[in-house]
């Protein structure tokens, strides 16, 4: 999966599968999360966000299952 860099404090980059939605973020400090289910609309919004790692807290992590990969 492709990611793109983002400018944030603890985000590196952030990708999405939209066949599989599967949002990927990739943290600085080098973890690597899945989160599953995630609606295109979500992935959006996550990438327009003024900051992305608020909405990953508001709107990502607790509502959908994820997976630490790396």
């Amino acid at each position: 999966m492709e990611r793109k860099r983002v400018q944030s404090s603890n985000i590196l980059s952030i990708g999405y599968d939209p066949d599989t939605k599967i949002l990927e973020i990739e943290f600085i400090k080098g973890s690597i999360y899945h989160y599953y289910g995630v609606p295109l609309n979500r992935f959006n919004e996550l990438m327009s966000a003024q900051s992305h790692g608020k909405y990953l807290n508001q709107h990502i992590k607790g509502i959908f299952q994820y997976k630490h990969i790396r």
